[in-house]
């Protein structure tokens, strides 16, 4: 699977991710590998409708092998939060009660906060057709919801799940401008550099009748020049095999076997002592 890498540390801390009455395999999987992608591991299931364990949520996970072998089976929710100190329940639907509602970047902060402190967190998520009942939602410290469209606020449950992981990974960054990797530094080419690869290409297009009709071929150098010595480009490593790569492989009007001559003369001719042409 692209991005992964065995060579790397594998996160595994945080809240544990509980399921009510999952349906189907299929979407445990895809839990499991949100979780995977940012560094939560402990996954609970309350009564998957499917049974457990599951090959189709084993396919599901595209190798979050470590999630789906140490998921533990519940019969029920107060028996799943029973050993946890501190627990959210996710909804989309407006729950009017008096437990706290909070944003998933508070939440995230909060359960971090409490991580750190050493308690055990969790987060309740629902079944996928009708999400947690308000007796479920009952149990647990406070409520979590997410910032979405009011008239089409359904998530699929690895959707939500893959919300509150991604803000959990993130209360873990030293900057929120923090990446995973960064751009290779980059050395630039002197304008010395520059010059010798235009005229490379200019030798190259030259081969290739590209300055027709010849009144113009100025203009067209320039333009070409003000591309090719444009501030960016980085350093030149080849310019001669760049501009013999443009002659024998390019399409000419008189034929390939002429650019293919071309070629080999202006070769010959470079060779020639005395000759710094």
């Amino acid at each position: 699977m692209a991005g992964t890498n065995s060579e790397r540390v594998l996160l595994t801390e945080g809240p544990a991710i509980i399921l009510v009455h999952p349906q189907l395999g299929e979407n445990i999987g895809m839990v499991a590998r949100a979780m995977a992608n940012f560094g939560l591991s402990e996954l609970r299931l309350v009564s998957p409708r499917d049974g457990w364990p599951s090959e189709k949520a084993r396919s599901a996970a595209s190798r979050a092998d470590h999630v789906i072998d140490a998921a533990k089976v519940y019969e029920t929710v107060p028996e799943a939060i029973a050993d946890l100190n501190f627990v959210y329940a996710t909804t989309a639907r407006d729950r009017y009660g008096y437990k706290p509602v909070r944003s998933p970047l508070v939440a995230a902060e909060t359960l971090r906060n409490r991580f750190n402190m050493g308690e055990a967190t969790g987060i309740l998520f629902g079944r996928e057709r009708t999400g947690l009942t308000n007796e479920e939602v009952a149990l647990a410290d406070e409520i979590v919801t997410f910032p979405v469209n009011p008239a089409f606020a359904s998530l699929n449950l690895a959707q939500a799940v893959l919300l509150m992981s991604y803000e959990w990974l993130k209360t873990s960054m030293e900057s929120r401008e923090e990446t995973s990797f960064q751009a290779l530094s980059q050395n630039p080419a002197t304008k010395d550099q520059l010059q010798g690869l235009f005229d490379h290409v200019e030798e190259a297009l030259e081969a290739r009748g590209y300055f027709r009709p010849v009144a113009k071929k100025p203009k067209l150098v320039d333009n070409l020049r003000a591309v090719l010595t444009r501030p960016g480009f980085t350093r030149i490593r080849n310019p001669a095999g760049a501009r013999h790569h443009l002659i024998a492989r390019s399409f000419h009007p008189r034929g390939a076997a002429w650019c293919r001559s071309a070629g080999k003369l202006r070769a010959k001719k470079v060779d020639e002592p005395g000759d710094d042409s």
